[in-house]
Order: C-alpha cells, then structure tokens, then sequence
C-alpha cells in the first residue's frame, strides 16, 4: 500500500521562502471564471499569510508585457477550465521563461482531454469505466437514433454523459432510460464538441488530492462526497449546504490504501507534477474506477483539495508556499 500524507513523517512542511514574488492567475473566460476567482483570491490569501509577496491577476492582454518587463519569481495557476487546463497557457509561460506551479504543458493536454486521458490509464492498467467518445458531427452525420441505440447496447444503462473537456460538472448527466439520452447528449455538446459517454458505475464518489513537497508524489486522505441531489453537478460543488463531504472517506483500511494507490498510479502515468486531484468511484466490491484527474484542482472553501489539506493535518499556505518554492527553483 502507497504511504499518504495522513501521516505526518511522510509527508512535511518545507521551509517556504518568504521573499519569492508569485503570480496568482484567476478569471479568464470560461465558463468556470466565478470559482477561478474565489479560489484564487483563496490562494493569494494563503501566500500572504506565510509571509510571500503575492499578487492576483486575470489572464488578459495585459498578462504577457507584465510578464515581459517584470516576471514573478513563479506563477500559480488558479484558472479552471481551458484557460487553465488544457497546457495552452502553460506553453506560453514556457516561452517566457517563467516557472509555474503543477504540471507541463503536454501532460496538461493529456489529463484535460478525458478520453485520451482514459486511453492512457487503460494502458496502464489502471480501472475506469468503459466509454465511447463522440463528437457532435459523427453524431450528426451517423445519425442519432441510429448511435444512441448501438451506445446502449454496447454499454448498457444506466450512463455517465459528460463533456470529453471540461470540468466543475458543467454539461454532466447520469442517464437511467434510454429516452433521457437525446436530451443529455443535447446539454453536454451546449459545453464541448464532443461528448464522452461511459458506463455508470455505482458506488461512493471519492477524490483524493496528490501533492508533491519534495519527497515524491503522496496521496492526501480520501475526500467522499455526498451531494443531496445524488449528483455531484456544478450546483452540488459551489452551493452551500448541497453536498455533505467526509474527510478522511468512510472507506475500510485497505479500500483506502487501493483507492490512494490507484491514484498515485494514474497521477504517475499521466505524468503529472506537483499537485493533481483524481476523481474515483468506489464500487461496492471496494474497487476504485477512476472517472478524471484535475491539473489545476479548485481552492474555495468547498473545493476538495484543501479539505485533504486540512484532513492530513497540513497548513494549506505552506503547502501552497512549498510548492511555489520547488516551482521558483525550476528557473535555474
């Protein structure tokens, strides 16, 4: 079993170099803008409580002169989204010269794209759900009785519809009938040209949050989500009072020890850095069947990687000021 950062001697705090100068990236223009916001303002918070001179800033035009004429020590990515996660705006602090927090730019595009990311964790024999991606002008041009049809047969009921990009459940949809499938695919192509479809699978909805402080990447307690509704959608992660979360999950010693080693495993072959937030659905046999992994996880006061912070008895600024300090040393 993977050791975690439930235990504090596997895990610790790095000294956090007070006098680094970070760049928190929060907005842009997707459809996430509003949580990016609050968690960077969380983010900029945590900096300046450990003493590091810290700024916010949007992603606009302004962004590359400001990089240009005066770079940051570092730069956090708090955008959710495109904008922040599928490694375009990564790519361009690479050209600059100027170090961020999290992982590079390809293994962003991997992890943002979820069916190549599926792809990758089945070759490494990793457990996810079975799928089929389709993009809206196969399912056009196919026709679309014709496809919903041979879906079902293929992967049976009920199903998981939800954007191949994207993320905070925006456009998600479990499928029960096949009569509700037309108008779930409907609302998912509203968010992404392609609509990835997998098999449902029941059972308890777990993240675990991987952080890397310098020993190696180590899995952070288990966060197990309870939305009222049933489903966890965009409404269920940022309204107060929809979800109810456990930390650590309610999950059997060595289910929790599966769980952290199937997500070490699929933020290794992703070939994720720093920190990443893997989304699992525990089945009732115990098995973990891992649904997406997040590179840029949210920060507000209900996002599920500060939760496993706290659960693992760890100061957030710290490990926030830890990471830019590792990210701060990658200039050299």
């Amino acid at each position: 079993m993977a050791p975690t950062a439930a235990d504090r001697s596997v895990v610790t705090d790095s000294a956090v170099t007070a006098d680094l100068r970070v760049l928190v990236l929060a907005g842009g223009l997707s459809y996430e803008r509003d949580v990016s916001l609050r968690s960077g303002r969380r983010v900029l918070d945590a900096l300046r409580a450990v003493g590091m001179e810290a700024e916010l800033r949007d992603a606009d035009v302004t962004l590359l002169p400001a990089l240009t004429v005066d770079p940051p020590d570092a730069v956090v990515i708090a955008l959710h989204g495109a904008t922040g996660e599928d490694g375009s705006l990564r790519g361009v602090l690479d050209l600059c010269g100027v170090p961020y927090v999290g992982c590079d730019a390809r293994a962003s595009r991997l992890a943002w794209d979820k069916p190549s990311a599926k792809a990758v964790l089945r070759e490494a024999g990793i457990p996810t759900p079975d799928w089929v991606a389709l993009p809206h002008d196969r399912f056009s041009e196919l026709g679309a009785v014709a496809v919903l049809d041979r879906i079902v047969d293929r992967l049976g009921l009920p199903l998981m519809v939800k954007p191949a990009q994207g993320g905070s459940g925006l456009g998600a949809a479990v499928v029960r009938d096949a009569a509700s499938l037309p108008a779930a695919m409907v609302g998912c192509f509203a968010y992404d040209q392609t609509a990835l479809v997998e098999r449902y699978v029941p059972g308890m909805d777990v993240a675990v949050s991987v952080v890397d402080l310098g020993d190696g990447p180590q899995a952070l307690p288990a966060v197990e989500i309870v939305p009222r509704n049933g489903v966890y959608d965009y409404a269920a992660r940022y309204t107060a009072g929809r979800t109810t979360w456990h930390t650590p999950a309610r999950l059997a010693p060595e289910v929790a020890g599966a769980v952290a080693d199937v997500a070490l495993a699929a933020h290794t072959a992703l070939g994720l850095r720093d920190l990443s937030r893997v989304d699992l659905i525990v089945d009732a046999a115990g098995q973990p069947h891992v649904l997406e992994v997040n590179v840029s996880p949210g920060m507000t006061e209900t996002s599920l990687l500060p939760l496993a912070v706290q659960a693992a008895g760890l100061d957030f600024g710290k490990m926030i000021g830890t990471l830019v300090a590792r990210a701060a040393k990658r200039r050299a």
